[in-house]
């Protein structure tokens, strides 16, 4: 073989080797990469989970189980420590198949319900590893959260009137466990809400005592009514009996609506401002201080003295003989939700004395021709779900980080290896051509 086959010979050795060598360290940096690729993947996976899993539960649980998880009535929490150790298979279970006896349904397909096993195992991953913090956020968003008072304080003269009554004692007991249990559904003065029916009611007094009984201890099947059984003593349960069936001897307005606030967050009321601003602002003026046509409404007194539930109420129904338009059948109920709480956000800044504005154009937006009312659906939908993504996520670094707290030092280390040996092979291989003999 003559010389410059032999520098041909060698020249490909080398080659070689350096190939070999970039090889392996590819392979090395791969696999010092590989676990955490695998760990950011997954956390990838379950934040998409966690995020689907909010909506899902604001659609479908939010209302028997509470904005956060924290539960309502006999309905459990669901933002329970011990539920996030619980064995994986068995929540999933409780979810697929129901709860015999209780008002929790089955919600597996297979067995007559709406959810996939995907997304059952979704809402699995939410109560053992999700945010409730950003579930509220999502379920309001969404205008989802259940508006129904959970607790109340039973009017105090009108509960010390009980005591006249026969066996009164029983009847204050019942009062004091319905405001404190049941009016979160059956409502002030147990006249029924949106999700349940009214207690307070001649039909239902005429049912058995071992009926009622029944139906408070063991829940009724079918609906939202939970057992009570195991939260409840049997001489409670005997007393909530007897006041259902003496109702009609109980004064009216001994358990009052309490004065609960519609729950909101940023984007709730940032889209309640859009709306004001483009639905009831050319009569209440743009900061709520009033125009000539309708009164003020960033004003401490009315603040004060006016309810979110009052409020919701005369902008979904209107005031008769005003000006004030019924709005509920133009807006969703969330659209004017989100203006209740753009309202409410005033109080802490209201004026004693407003100062009406003057002018402005054109009359109420409802008695124009080339106006047409602009509601938040689309908008209320789109920002519910804009709000909770990336809710729960992991924080990425900040842009503003320096580069040597994000920079993996397994790296520069490859490289420096990578580089030496690839200079090593090059010299000893110039070293070898300088010494091989020349024809």
């Amino acid at each position: 073989m003559n010389p410059t086959q032999n520098r041909i010979r060698l020249f490909e050795m080398l080659a070689g080797l350096l190939a070999t060598q970039l090889i392996v360290f590819g392979l090395a940096f791969y696999i010092l990469n590989e676990p955490a690729r695998i760990a950011a993947a997954q956390t990838d996976i379950l934040n998409v989970q966690l995020d689907e899993a909010m909506t899902l539960y604001a659609e479908n649980c939010s209302v028997c189980h509470g904005l956060a998880g924290e539960g309502i009535g006999a309905n459990p929490a669901l933002n329970n420590p011990a539920l996030q150790t619980m064995a994986y298979e068995d929540l999933a279970k409780t979810i697929e198949r129901g709860r015999f006896n209780t008002a929790m349904p089955a919600w597996s397909k297979e067995d007559g319900g709406p959810l996939s096993d995907y997304q059952i195992s979704e809402l699995v991953n939410l109560i053992q590893s999700g945010d409730w913090n950003a579930t509220q956020d999502r379920v309001v968003n969404l205008g989802l959260a259940p508006l129904v008072p959970f607790t109340t304080e039973p009017d105090p003269a009108l509960f010390a009137e009980l005591a006249n009554l026969p066996d009164g004692a029983t009847l204050q007991t019942a009062v004091t466990l319905f405001a404190a249990n049941c009016v979160a559904c059956h409502g002030a003065d147990g006249l029924g809400t949106s999700i349940a029916p009214a207690l307070n009611d001649p039909a239902v007094r005429e049912k058995t005592a071992e009926e009622l009984n029944r139906t408070v201890a063991l829940g009724s099947a079918g609906t939202l009514m939970a057992g009570w059984s195991n939260a409840l003593t049997p001489e409670e349960i005997s007393a909530l009996v007897a006041l259902v069936q003496r109702w009609d001897e109980v004064p009216a307005g001994i358990l009052p609506a309490p004065d609960a606030p519609i729950p909101t967050t940023e984007e709730s009321i940032a889209l309640g401002g859009q709306l004001f601003s483009q639905n009831c602002s050319r009569c209440h003026g743009p900061e709520g201080q009033g125009t000539q046509r309708a009164p003020a409404l960033n004003v401490k007194g009315f603040l004060t003295d006016t309810s979110d539930v009052a409020i919701q109420q005369i902008v979904a129904n209107g005031v008769p003989g005003t000006a004030m338009p019924a709005w509920g059948d133009r807006m969703t109920e969330s659209d004017i939700q989100a203006i209740v709480g753009f309202i409410r956000q005033w109080e802490a800044t209201a004026p004693e004395v407003a100062t009406p504005t003057r002018g402005g154009g054109g009359g109420p937006p409802w008695l124009r021709n080339n106006t047409t009312t602009t509601t938040g659906q689309g908008q209320g939908a789109g920002q519910g779900q804009g709000a909770g993504q990336g809710q729960g996520k992991t924080q990425q670094p900040s842009a503003s980080a320096a580069w040597w707290q994000t920079f993996d030092w397994r790296i520069l280390l490859l490289v420096f290896g990578a580089l030496s040996v690839s200079f090593t092979l090059i010299f000893m291989g110039f070293e070898a051509l300088r010494r091989a003999p020349k024809k």
